[in-house]
């Protein structure tokens, strides 16, 4: 599994994600870690997301990154992170990495488990099969129907 080359990052986030996991070299099976490369667009993010089996711990190889995550008091930390530093995500906490300077980004995410698992809440939320209730979601997020419909048609399967 090759990790040298970039992804390709010109799509609708400006990133791209290369994982090497268990399932993709069996190998690690049992040495509980794994890791992806990602690469990032000027402007590209990678979006609100969790791995609800591992923490990440993210070190710059190029570029520059806003990152944060999310606690489960509702409190964001942040920090802005460039060629050399880390950051860490624990386990099971909602987080982001967004490139917002003029270069392409690149990062090494390191995942103490050989299967991290990523659930991307945009995706999770409105792109769900069965698709949940509108009236989960108009209570959820006090919106009403066509502000749902309008969300959920951005996730469809077809998109």
């Amino acid at each position: 599994m090759a990790i040298s080359k970039a992804g390709a990052s010109n799509n609708t986030m400006g990133s791209s994600v290369s994982g090497v996991n268990v399932m993709k070299v069996p190998g690690l099976n049992t040495l509980g870690v794994s890791l992806s490369r990602i690469d990032y667009a000027p402007g590209g993010i990678n979006p609100l997301h969790t791995h609800p089996r591992a923490t990440e711990m993210a070190f710059v190889l190029e570029g520059e990154l806003d990152v944060g995550f999310i606690t489960t008091a509702n409190v964001l930390i942040s920090k802005h992170i460039t060629k050399g530093e880390v950051f860490v995500f624990s386990k099971g906490l909602v987080h982001f990495q967004k490139n917002n300077g003029e270069v392409p980004a690149v990062i090494i995410s390191v995942f103490n488990s050989q299967l991290p698992g990523t659930q991307s809440l945009a995706a999770t939320l409105f792109a769900a099969s069965p698709t949940v209730p509108d009236d989960v979601f108009t209570k959820t997020f006090q919106i009403g129907t066509k502000e749902v419909e309008k969300i959920k048609s951005k996730f469809a399967p077809n998109k």
